[in-house]
């Protein structure tokens, strides 16, 4: 319970949403829920499904039932993204308490961001409505192919894996 309401408290103050359609994804360090350390963005495409309290993992859920049915390849990852200094102390606890809510086969799928590097996502993207994942896919580049955060959309769904295709096909 006590982690459940420190994450909506790391993300108090609300910066405007903004389209980072163009744009290059800084370069930032989280650790996936297996302990390896990873850098972002990948040097390959991917799906990034960033989410700043722990209340968007309901969009998460179906973004993820959406694209893991579609056959193609390519890499998707949770990134949950919790600022502030308090959060950072705890920052093991806040992981193990979502290892105990995730199937470990997935835990090298969600890489956490914490401090600055979660405060560098935060600026590429906002957090207004902070329900709402905001979902990015970055070329092997890191740029911003396609970006959407106003909550789960078939349709959208559907604009997002022809992007994707655009992307592989590159």
């Amino acid at each position: 319970m006590a982690i459940a309401c420190l994450v909506p408290i790391s993300c108090q103050s609300s910066v405007k949403n903004r389209n980072p359609l163009g744009e290059y994804m800084p370069a930032v360090r989280g650790e996936a829920l297996t302990g390896e350390q990873i850098t972002l963005p990948l040097q390959v495409p991917s799906i990034l499904l960033v989410g700043f309290v722990q209340g968007a993992q309901f969009d998460a859920d179906r973004w993820l039932v959406g694209l893991l049915e579609d056959p193609k390849a390519i890499r998707i990852l949770e990134v949950p993204a919790v600022r502030g200094f308090f959060p950072r102390l705890i920052s093991g606890k806040i992981d193990a308490g979502m290892r105990s809510g995730i199937p470990q086969e997935d835990w090298a799928s969600v890489v956490t961001l914490y401090g600055k590097d979660a405060g560098a996502v935060l600026g590429l993207t906002g957090n207004e409505r902070p329900r709402n994942m905001r979902v990015l896919l970055l070329d092997e580049n890191g740029q911003v192919c396609w970006f959407h955060d106003r909550g789960f959309s078939a349709s959208r769904l559907i604009d997002l894996r022809r992007a994707v295709d655009q992307v592989n096909d590159r």
